[in-house]
């Protein structure tokens, strides 16, 4: 069944830009800890190819950058374009696909911790910063008692949308509350806010039916928004945030020092792609600094 998904989800490409499984002849192993290393491959010789499944913005866009820059190293990108946030880890941990790139450090420790997978952290990437963005109120300072504000219902950015609003003095969370906080951890809420839990992909789409609404950046880059642009309040550069939720390439435990992943982590995090980033998403994707 998980092979006919893939190869259903392989014909959906989203547009040119989005290229979207491991490959069989010349593809670089998705290969258990157990498995021998691949070798990279001689000058001139066939591409090797490396498989990444990835969510469509900004992840996509950015591998389709590094494609070219991948070549020079001798290895060919092969983008598979998903819309979820469970598939991507499931099929780099049954060995389909080599690697990830969609998901922060925080979420993928959560997947691992329900799911019982084995993936770990290749490379630190990028992060998107979390917005607060308007709805039918303009501004946070007419925040008025039953507002409606609609956050990620996943468990991970539900928590950082809470801190969110509690930095900006929306709510008051219990002490302690921290990266696994719900809405049941609000200590005090003067404006008797209701926080309306939506998967974060729909929350674009009510925006503009509740007074607030938390996205997560690739959501809202999506829907045509910039966290530092069009956010009434956003996680900035040098928050904790920053270094808590920044997006990784995740690969099966024993594959981080694979060649074909390690030429890969270095092309995303090279000079080429952080400019990139930079000029592409003006903001609404920061390029992250060890």
């Amino acid at each position: 069944m998980k092979k006919k998904l893939i190869s259903f989800l392989t014909a959906t490409v989203i547009a040119a830009s989005l290229l979207a499984g491991c490959g069989g002849s010349g593809s670089a192993p998705a290969a258990s800890g157990d498995q021998a290393e691949a070798e990279a491959p001689a000058e001139g010789g066939e591409l090797t190819t490396i498989t990444v499944a990835a969510s469509p913005i900004p992840h996509a866009e950015i591998l389709e950058q590094a494609k070219p820059l991948l070549a020079e190293k001798g290895y060919d990108l092969d983008i598979k374009v998903f819309e979820d946030y469970v598939q991507p880890n499931e099929v780099v941990n049954s060995g389909e696909i080599d690697a990830n790139y969609f998901q922060h450090v925080p979420y993928l420790d959560s997947f691992n911790e329900e799911k019982g997978t084995d993936l770990v952290v290749a490379g630190k990437i990028h992060y998107e910063p979390l917005g607060i963005y308007p709805g039918t109120k303009a501004s946070l300072d007419e925040i008025g008692d039953g507002d409606v504000i609609a956050v990620p219902n996943d468990t991970t950015n539900e928590a950082r949308a809470l801190l969110l609003l509690q930095e900006n003095g929306v709510i008051t969370l219990k002490e302690g509350a921290g990266i696994t906080a719900t809405k049941q951890d609000i200590a005090e809420n003067p404006h008797n806010v209701e926080i309306k839990e939506l998967e974060a992909a729909q929350i674009p789409h009510v925006k503009d039916e509740v007074a607030f609404s938390v996205m997560n950046g690739n959501y809202a880059i999506e829907a045509g928004f910039i966290a530092a642009k069009d956010a009434l309040a956003y996680e900035e550069s040098d928050s904790e945030a920053a270094k808590t939720y920044v997006n990784v390439i995740a690969v099966k435990a024993g594959n981080e020092e694979n060649e074909g992943i390690k030429a890969l982590v270095e092309v995303l995090r090279s000079e080429e792609i952080k400019n990139f980033i930079a000029e592409k998403y003006e903001g609404g994707v920061v390029f992250f600094e060890e």
